[in-house]
Order: C-alpha cells, then structure tokens, then sequence
C-alpha cells in the first residue's frame, strides 16, 4: 500500500530500489538539496505502479494525476517546463518531474505511458499555428514511440490521446471506431498521430507495449476547453448558437474522460481506437439551451453567423461551424460506466466544481 499523499519540501531527490525487471518502477526525480546539505531519499518500492504522463499540467492532465496520486500511484511528469509543472501540479512525494532530455529516464519501467500533449487548436490557423498543432501531436508521439521501442524495462501499455477530428465533419453521419478517416487538416493530423503511437509495438527490443489511441470529443469543464469561453458570454445575456445551431457537439464530461483512460490502462480487452466522448451527443441549438438553462440565463442573443467567425478563425472555423456525432461503441462494449451519459447532469456538475 503506498504511503498517504502528502507535500514535500522542494529539493526533494528521489531514488529507487532495485526490483523485477518486468515490474521495475523508475524514480521520482527533482533537483536540489536541504539546506543543511542532506539529501532526502524516498525508496519507491517494486509493488507502486508508476505511470509517465505528458500534458500534465493540460485540463485532463491536471484531473488525470489528481485522480492517480489519490489513489497511491506514482507520476512521472514528462514536460518541457520542470518549473512550471511544479507551481502547476505542487510538490508531492509522489510526483516527479523530467525535462525533454531526461523522458527516456521518466518511461523506463513504468505502469504506462499516457500521451496527452498538444498545443491548443481553438485559434485562428495560420501556417506556423498548423504546423504546431501537428509537430506538438505527431512529431512528440513519434519521439514517445522511439523511446518505448528503446527502453530495457518497456511500460504495459501506451495510452495516446487523439480527437474525434479524425472522421471529418458531417451532419447526417454517425461515427464508431470503425468509422474512415475523414479527409481534412484536423483528420490528417489524427491519422498521423495514432500511426505514430502505433509505432511504439513495432520492431522494438522485447514484447512491446498494448497501444490505445484515444479520440477525444468536447471535454466539459469550467476550468478549460468549450465551457471556459461559453459560460461568461451566457453568464453575461449574450450568449447565442454558433453559425446554423445543427452541427454535431460529441461531448464527455472531464471526470469521465479521465476514468476512460485510467480504464484503458487496467483494461487489456481495450487496444486501438476508442472514442472520448459521451453516449449521447446533441447538436449546438440543444447545447446551448441545456447551458444557458444550467446557468439561469435566457438565450434570446440570435445565433452568430458563419461568416464573422470564418474571418476571425478562418480554416479554424471549422471547428464550431462543423461537427460529427460520434458514439462510444468501444467503451460501451468493454462494459465501461459513464457517470455522465446525458448533458443536463454533466454541465450542472461541470459549471460549478
């Protein structure tokens, strides 16, 4: 049983005892020493599981290593910014942080790897602004994947964000991870990144790892994403449907997602695709009624026409004038629990905690 969740001074280092190599679990790491010049030590034992997450400090990851630390597990926190997921994710004895350089250290022996980077896409696109979505996505798994096939003491399993974007737009159609790859910017970016996540099994030293793609929807919670820019503008009487009001919003309530993946991971019936969103999507005139109702405001503004946010957003757009309706058959099938199926409970949950 792991220790209680408890903060830690900074300057904590972190070493490990040596266990089974299948079950070898790699240290908590932070630089730095006490004042009176001794190191404190903390022995990870063989029986903790220890998962290395990027995007930690992202709207999911923060919940996801929330989620993790209550339960006694470990948290490699695979980042750029060593600094700045410490103010983010705070001091505990259960954390540890590695810089880009150091990630193979982070993924050697460990649980699972969740990939959950990626440069926000909810702007107007510019070539360079493309070009990161897809670098910060594709080129980061693939880096992932190259470390996994390298790595002595391989994780269990890969656990690879991805988006519900990799079927395209549709009004009519219904999409399951069955579904074709769609065949704009966003789905291209998708097919890239779970080929790169993909790569992780291939052709690497030893029994490689079980990898989940993970197609995430619209991730309700006040804290960020969707909700984050709607709830001020209903909150100030000016909040309105974007563009027709009958495009597709498949959506998952932030608990729920992380449950998801912490289910991929326990879960070895679940590899390959399995969609991120809630069992029933509505469309934005439905969505934006059910939230300005959960907030107790009446929506009387007219609906925003498509061609101001196509001038702000430009190919961007495409990301509220368009949608897909995309079901979860996959976490349905494995006997997944969703706590919120229908939207009415999940934003009264999501705009207030």
């Amino acid at each position: 049983m792991a220790s209680p969740l408890r903060r830690e001074r900074r300057g904590t280092a972190y070493a490990p005892r040596r266990a089974s190599a299948r079950r070898l679990r790699a240290p908590m790491r932070a630089s730095g020493m006490r004042a009176s010049g001794r190191r404190r030590v903390v022995v990870v034992r063989a029986e903790d599981n220890v998962f290395a997450v990027t995007g930690a400090t992202g709207l999911v990851g923060r919940q996801l290593v929330k989620r993790l630390i209550s339960k006694g597990d470990r948290v490699n926190v695979l980042t750029r910014d060593k600094a700045g997921a410490r103010e983010t994710l705070g001091q505990f004895s259960q954390l540890g942080f590695y810089s880009k350089g150091e990630w193979k250290d982070g993924i050697e022996g460990t649980k699972a790897v969740i990939n959950l980077a990626g440069e926000p896409i909810s702007t107007r696109w510019s070539e360079g602004v493309k070009q990161e979505i897809f670098d910060s996505r594709v080129n980061t798994t693939r880096y992932l994947s190259d470390l996994i096939r390298a790595a002595e003491n391989k994780p269990e399993v890969f656990v690879s964000g991805s988006a519900i974007g990799f079927y395209g737009t549709s009004l009519g159609a219904t999409f399951t991870e069955d579904s074709p790859c769609g065949s704009d910017f966003l789905a291209g970016v998708c097919r890239e990144w779970e080929a790169a996540a993909h790569a992780a099994s291939e052709s690497g030293e030893g029994e490689g790892p079980r990898v989940v793609c993970l197609r995430t929807g619209l991730v309700l919670s006040k804290e960020g994403g969707v909700l984050e820019k709607m709830i001020p503008l209903f909150q100030l009487f000016i909040g309105s449907p974007l563009g027709a009001g009958d495009q597709w919003m498949s959506w998952i309530h932030r608990d729920d997602l992380v449950s998801l993946i912490v289910e991929s991971v326990e879960n070895k019936g679940i590899s390959g695709p399995i969609n991120g969103t809630a069992p029933n999507p509505v469309v934005m005139n439905e969505f934006c009624k059910a939230l300005a109702e959960c907030l107790g405001r009446p929506m009387f503004m007219p609906a925003v026409p498509d061609l101001p946010l196509q001038v702000l957003l430009g190919e961007g757009a495409i990301l509220v004038l368009e949608g897909q309706k995309v079901v979860p058959e996959k976490a349905k099938d494995v006997g997944f629990k969703f706590k919120y199926e229908t939207l009415g409970p999940a934003l009264t949950h999501a705009t207030r905690f």
